[in-house]
This record gives structure tokens, C-alpha cells and sequence, in this order.
């Protein structure tokens, strides 16, 4: 399994259009070589070089098995972010000048996890154990100029 996005590059820049600089919508997500037993796939973006620890900027679940996730839809059901908010959080590092890496990690799952909207980063990979197939991942980079 494989995922990409036309926006950016593995390991490039992210547009300022999907930050809080921008439009703040969330980026088209192409995802390649589902295995066929997929139920549904579980998106999770965080940044790891977040000054306050690690921050999840988006936790979208039970997204039906397509290859493709549209720049701005609302994909399956929504998990709140660090900030308690459901839906995306685009890029946006309180420090000028310093890069941080955003992780786009994709699972495969044998089943729907059927949570409510609103479930943390933490309920959801608690519920996904013994349920992933595969995994694949993008890392995209941001500063605030």
C-alpha cells in the first residue's frame, strides 16, 4: 500500500494553502495497492516536532476502501485534533522559521471500527489493534515564514 498526494512530494513542502496560513482544507490523498479485504481505511496527521509534544492535526475513520481522499471533503467520520476540535488542522507551527514534519499515516483495516465522531487519536489506535492489515505513510514538511 502507497499513498501520495499531488499537492506535495514525499518529504517536500506543503503548500501554505493547506496550512492555517491558507484555505486550511485538507489535501487530496491518493492511496495505491488496497489490500482487497480492506473494510475501511484510517487516516492520522501529526506532527512530531510540535514544541507542546506530538500533535494530531487530523483523525479521520471508517473512510470506505477508495483510492483517493479530495482536497477539502470530510472523509468518514471525523476524530477531534489536539485542540479538542473535530475535522483538520492544517500545518501551523508557532515559530517562524522552523520546519516541521507532517505525517500522513494510512491503515487498512479488516473492519469499520463504527465509533462516534469526536473519537481521540488514542481511542482509535486502541480499537484498530488486530485489525490492521498494512500501513503505508507520507511525510510532508511546513515552516511559517
Amino acid at each position: 500500500m502507497e499513498i501520495m498526494s499531488t499537492s506535495f512530494s514525499k518529504d517536500g513542502p506543503i503548500p501554505s494553502k493547506y496550512s492555517c496560513n491558507g484555505q486550511n482544507v485538507s489535501p487530496p490523498l491518493e492511496i495505491s495497492a488496497i489490500p482487497k479485504e480492506t473494510k475501511s481505511l484510517v487516516v492520522i496527521m501529526h506532527d512530531p516536532d510540535a514544541t507542546m509534544g506530538d500533535f494530531v492535526h487530523w483523525v479521520c475513520y471508517d473512510i470506505m476502501p477508495d483510492k483517493s481522499i479530495q482536497e477539502g471533503i470530510i472523509c468518514g467520520r471525523q476524530g477531534i485534533n489536539s485542540l479538542g476540535e473535530i475535522g483538520y488542522m492544517g500545518p501551523c507551527p508557532p515559530t517562524s522559521g522552523v520546519l516541521h514534519h507532517y505525517h500522513f499515516k494510512v491503515y487498512a483495516l479488516n473492519t469499520k471500527l463504527n465509533l462516534p465522531d469526536g473519537a481521540s487519536r488514542q481511542i482509535i489506535e486502541s480499537a484498530m489493534k488486530g485489525h490492521i492489515i498494512q500501513s503505508c505513510e507520507l511525510v510532508g514538511t511546513f515552516s511559517k515564514n
